[in-house]
């Protein structure tokens, strides 16, 4: 969604359909985040007054969970395990090499606009550590082979 009048459009109807909503806010969040793909700072006043939340409530939900983004992610989203199965079987060194592969840091876009570096805690295959989601796509016993492959990928496509 590219438009920014869609995408007042599209946060409008989402505020309207959680204003009845206890507890609204991060549920609001997280549906604006899965339709526009993050959260436009320009947004913030919009939620507040539909809310009839202060526009500070707002921003420091937003700034506080590191899950949603206030810029546009890439064409690519790559999440990195840091929780500590994963951390224990390699996570820290898979996070590094991303780092280093795609040029950018943690919560950061490369500059071909093409991937998204976001480490997260605990994408559910502990017992398959480490791991790591490409999308909607997750990836157990991660190698740092199999990291750059991918990487590689993403960023050719």
């Amino acid at each position: 969604m590219h438009n920014t009048t869609d995408q007042h459009d599209a946060i409008q109807t989402l505020i309207e359909s959680h204003q009845s909503m206890k507890g609204a806010l991060l549920p609001l969040l997280h549906a604006i985040q899965d339709k526009v793909g993050f959260i436009p700072s320009d947004s913030v006043g919009q939620i507040a007054k539909g809310l009839n939340l202060s526009r500070a409530e707002v921003h420091g939900v937003i700034t506080y969970y590191h899950f949603f983004r206030s810029k546009a992610p890439g064409k690519h989203v790559v999440q990195i395990c840091r929780a500590e199965s994963c951390q224990a079987c390699g996570a820290d060194a898979l996070l590094a090499l991303a780092e280093k592969t795609l040029g950018c840091a943690s919560h950061q876009t490369t500059s071909s606009g093409a991937v998204t570096l976001e480490p997260v805690y605990c994408l559910g295959l502990c017992a398959s550590s480490p791991a790591i989601q490409v999308d909607d796509t997750l990836h157990a016993r991660v190698s740092a082979e199999q990291l750059t492959h991918l990487l590689t990928q993403l960023e050719a496509a």
